[in-house]
């Protein structure tokens, strides 16, 4: 009999075990680490979702063997820091109207999901009132919180003019929630701005997005087109894009109601070297 598949409620779901922090570790050391764990936890992940208990317990425990996701989020962190470049909210303020912003009467309001740092360069920009959520958090500044569980704001006085998902989207273990996940981030955003403009373009509310760039351009079910497509049925404007070697940033502005269709798992892309990346939705 085949093992049914278990409905994953919880981002959690998508993270390894935690266990020992981690001291001070090379560039490569921290770059070998991050590989090495993404690949356990998809193979962990693919272990879960065929119903086999024993190969997810196996690579579970290989996981937590490397130091699970405390050692890996302080590979992580060592990898966002300032000296080696990789804070991925730098290109956001690069984005932003840095001048006017500062100008203004009132800070704007940013949600930071899968917040590693209390100390990026959004949090010391000045520019904002942060609040920052994790699952599994790292310092006392940041809420252990599931942004999936997370409360609805009651009116625009709780919700943010910014919300950053950098490296999030593609740890949430399940393409439907994945999809959920996006929906969910527009009840977080505040009404659109009238007033607030950088040149003639106005930018706010606005979703900042950070995912690998193989999730857009190796994978078997999604490409850049087919994401772009899923965000517009959500009432995002894409307004700035860049790609690097590894990863694929992108600002959305919500401009619209959301407009969905159902997005089902669709093989675009086929390769046997290609990866499972998708987003599922439904209306």
């Amino acid at each position: 009999m085949v093992a049914k598949k278990k409905a994953l409620k919880s981002l959690k779901a998508g993270r390894p075990p935690l266990t020992r922090s981690a001291g001070t570790m090379s560039r490569k050391a921290s770059r070998t680490l991050i590989n090495k764990h993404h690949q356990l936890d998809k193979q962990r992940r693919r272990a879960a979702s065929k119903g086999d208990r024993a190969a997810e317990e196996a690579l579970s425990a290989e996981i937590e063997s490397l130091g699970g996701i405390s050692l890996y989020q302080q590979a992580s962190l060592q990898g966002q820091s300032t000296e080696r470049g990789g804070d991925t909210s730098r290109l956001l303020l690069e984005w932003l109207p840095v001048k006017e912003l500062k100008g203004a009467c009132h800070k704007l309001r940013l949600l930071e999901v899968g917040a590693l740092s209390t100390k990026n360069a959004c949090s010391l920009s000045g520019l904002f009132e942060s609040v920052h959520i994790d699952l599994n958090s790292q310092e006392p500044g940041i809420l252990q919180q599931d942004f999936m569980d997370r409360p609805l704001p009651k009116d625009d006085t709780d919700r943010f003019d910014v919300l950053s998902l950098s490296l999030v989207l593609n740890f949430v273990p399940d393409a439907a929630l994945r999809g959920e996940m996006l929906k969910r981030t527009l009840e977080f955003l505040r009404s659109t701005h009238a007033d607030t403009q950088a040149g003639n373009e106005h930018l706010f509310p606005c979703l900042f997005m950070v995912l690998p760039r193989s999730c857009l351009d190796n994978s078997r079910y999604c490409t850049e087109a087919k994401f772009d497509s899923i965000m517009k049925m959500l009432g995002y404007s894409k307004l700035r894009r860049k790609m690097t070697q590894k990863l694929a940033y992108s600002l959305w502005r919500k401009v619209d109601e959301a407009n969905i269709t159902t997005v089902s798992k669709k093989e675009i892309n086929p390769g046997r070297t290609r990866n499972n990346f998708v987003i599922t939705l439904k209306r």
